[in-house]
């Protein structure tokens, strides 16, 4: 399994970070496998792989650049550079263009665990990723960007609140369950591959969410380490299980569908983000279903999160879910 070493500068220096880069290339990797792990990446997915597909299709050399730089376990350094709070999305594709062709197609020998094609032994790698990597942000995730920005921003609320009830070590083991848990004794386990130990003491950890159902580690090395994970499944996935008609009719769709969302903790910015609601309504619907004794509130930091009682579970499980 992966591990990485820290210490208490590292893990007083980690942070939650909202990037749009991170985004970007957890949507080329959708792109590329071309399957949706939940309903909305259904939609997406039927309304952007055919014009991704064609576009590699028209550009065989840079499709066969996607696929080895995506790899099988390893993914080609210089193609996923690690952006910063700090850093734009433009100003990270740039480092990706800046890459020396040398150091792109041994990045991408790594990717491959081999030799490379012949069709990849050529200078303008860098140049066609950085392209194909502004396509993907331009055409797929930018015209959604402003309501993805809100579910990963909302994400980031319920991960912090969950410091204040189990520490960081909580915090880590849930970001890719299975993959990533703290260990003890200054160890993190942030894969199950079997690479040798890092050493990242006093460099930055950040913690980035994408709304796929994807996860991938990255580095500026000796000063900065990334964990990308997917975000909660209540923020990603909405929108798949649509409400009961007779849930609707007792409560409206409405205020139905904030309380079908709060079987986990919420705060009111994340329930505006997933359901497009206004601020406003949502804060209506919750000021309704508090004074009914369907949901409970309790504050965790300067956050306050919402959740159903127990009368709130039974309403909901009468409606068949």
């Amino acid at each position: 399994m992966g591990l990485w070493q820290l210490n208490a500068d590292t893990l007083a220096r980690s942070r939650f970070v909202v990037s749009s880069f991170a985004e970007t290339f957890a949507s080329l990797k959708l792109l590329h496998s071309g399957v949706a792990t939940h309903p909305g990446e259904v939609v997406w997915l039927r309304e952007h792989l055919p014009s991704y597909r064609r576009l590699l299709a028209d550009d065989p050399v840079t499709g066969l650049l996607v696929r080895a730089g995506l790899g099988r376990a390893w993914i080609a350094d210089f193609l996923c550079p690690t952006q910063t709070d700090r850093e734009s999305f433009a100003e990270t594709v740039a480092r990706v263009r800046a890459t020396s062709p040398q150091d792109a197609r041994a990045d991408l020998r790594v990717s491959l665990a081999g030799p490379l094609p012949a069709a990849l032994e050529r200078d303008d790698l860098p140049e066609r990723a950085a392209r194909v990597l502004e396509y993907v942000w331009e055409e797929t995730v930018r015209p959604y960007w402003a309501r993805r920005r809100r579910v990963l921003e909302a994400d980031v609320v319920a991960r912090t609140a969950r410091v204040s009830q189990g520490g960081w070590a909580a915090v880590l083991d849930a970001l890719r369950p299975g993959r990533t848990r703290w260990l003890g004794e200054n160890r993190l386990q942030v894969n199950l591959h079997e690479y040798p130990p890092r050493e990242i003491s006093g460099a930055e950890l950040l913690l980035m969410p994408v709304t796929a159902k994807s996860g991938w580690v990255s580095w500026e090395e000796p000063d900065r380490y990334a964990i990308v994970y997917p975000c909660s499944g209540a923020l990603a996935d909405h929108g798949g299980q649509p409400v009961p008609e007779s849930l609707g009719a007792l409560l409206g769709p409405s205020r139905a569908d904030v309380l079908m969302l709060l079987g986990s903790p919420m705060s009111t910015s994340q329930l505006t983000a997933v359901t497009g609601q206004a601020l406003g309504s949502v804060g209506r619907h919750l000021r309704v279903l508090l004074d009914a004794g369907l949901v409970e509130r309790r504050r965790a930091g300067r956050s306050v999160l919402y959740s159903r009682t127990a009368a709130g579970e039974v309403v909901v499980k009468a409606a068949g879910l």
